[in-house]
C-alpha cells in the first residue's frame, strides 16, 4: 500500500526522474510494469512518489530502462528509503509543507547559490532579525507560530555549521543592507554578523551595489540547490503564497544563467564584506 501522508518533494523528485527515464526509453506505464513484473499501478505510484522503492528496485528499472549513466544512477539510489525523518519533521503539523521541503531540499544539496534584493538569505539572518521579520507578516502572527517559525530558520541554518558544512555562496543587492529591519541596533547586529559569515571557509557574500542598476531577476529571491549530479539540480522561489520548487532542465538553466550573470555584477568577496561593515557602522 501506498504510504498514508503525501510524499515529500525529494520524494516526488525521486518518482519524477524515474519518469523521466522511462519516457527517454520510449516506455508506456504498462511495458514498464510488465518488465518490473509489477502491475500499472504501482508504476504510477512510483512515479508520483506515493510508493517508496529501494536500492535495489532503482537498480532494476535503470537496467530495465537501458540507463547507463552510474552517476545518475547512483545518485536516485541516494534518493531511495521513504520520508527522510529530518529535524524538519517535527514542525510538519506546525508549518507549511513547503517549508520542510526547503529544509530538506538544503540537507542533502552538494552546494547552494542563493540571490535576494531587499532581504538578507534566511540562512544568514540573525534571531533578533528574523523575529522583527516575523513580527511584521500580514496577516498577522500568534506568538507561539513566531516561536516555531524562529526556531525552524534557526534549525535550518545548521548546514552552515556541520562537519562537512555546505558550500554557500549568498549574493545579495546593497539596499537589504539598508533595510533597517528591527531597528538600529538589530539592524547592525545582522550586518556584523554578515561580515562573521563571510569569513567562514564555506560561505562566500557578495554585494551587487547600487550603482550596477538594473540585474536579472530583480525582486525575486532565488535559491539554487545543486544536486549530487547536474540532473537533481533544484531552484526554490520565494513568492507571496509561498515556495515554489522548479526542476525543470531548461529552467535550471536559465536561473543558473541568471546567478552567473549577478555574480558577475557584484563586488569581489573582500569588497562586499569592506562595504557591509562600513553600512553597519553607519547604522549606530
Amino acid at each position: 500500500m501506498p504510504p498514508t501522508k503525501p510524499p515529500t518533494l525529494r520524494q516526488q523528485r525521486l518518482g519524477s526522474e524515474l519518469r523521466k527515464l522511462r519516457e527517454r526509453a520510449g516506455l508506456t506505464t504498462i511495458q514498464a510494469a510488465a518488465l518490473l513484473g509489477v502491475n500499472q499501478s504501482r508504476i504510477s505510484n512510483i512515479e508520483a512518489g506515493r510508493y517508496a522503492v529501494g536500492p535495489d528496485r532503482v537498480h532494476a528499472i535503470a537496467r530495465n530502462y537501458s540507463c547507463a549513466d552510474t552517476a545518475l544512477i547512483g545518485a536516485l539510489v541516494d534518493m531511495t528509503g521513504g520520508r527522510t525523518r529530518g529535524w524538519w519533521e517535527e514542525y510538519r503539523e506546525q508549518l507549511p509543507t513547503g517549508m520542510l521541503d526547503l529544509a530538506e531540499l538544503e540537507h542533502h544539496a552538494t552546494a547552494i547559490r542563493v540571490a535576494q534584493a531587499l532581504h538578507i538569505p534566511g540562512l544568514l539572518q540573525t534571531s533578533r532579525h528574523a523575529r522583527a521579520l516575523f513580527g511584521d507578516a500580514v496577516p498577522p502572527r500568534l506568538p507561539h507560530e513566531i516561536e516555531h517559525l524562529l526556531s525552524y530558520r534557526i534549525k535550518r541554518q545548521s548546514v552552515l555549521h556541520r562537519h562537512a558544512p555546505l558550500p554557500y555562496t549568498a549574493l545579495i543587492h546593497e539596499a537589504a543592507l539598508h533595510m533597517r529591519v528591527g531597528g538600529p541596533a538589530v539592524a547592525a547586529e545582522q550586518l556584523n554578523h554578515l561580515v562573521e559569515m563571510s569569513e567562514h571557509d564555506n560561505v562566500t557574500i557578495l554585494v551587487i551595489p547600487f550603482g550596477k542598476g538594473a540585474f536579472p531577476g530583480s525582486g525575486q529571491g532565488i535559491d539554487y540547490a545543486h544536486g549530487r549530479v547536474v540532473q537533481l539540480d533544484a531552484v526554490q522561489l520565494d513568492t507571496e503564497h509561498g515556495s515554489e520548487f522548479i526542476d525543470a532542465a531548461a529552467q535550471l538553466e536559465r536561473y543558473a544563467t541568471v546567478l552567473d550573470r549577478l555574480e558577475r555584477l557584484a563586488l569581489t568577496a573582500t569588497e562586499s564584506r569592506d562595504l557591509i561593515r562600513r553600512t553597519a557602522a553607519a547604522q549606530t
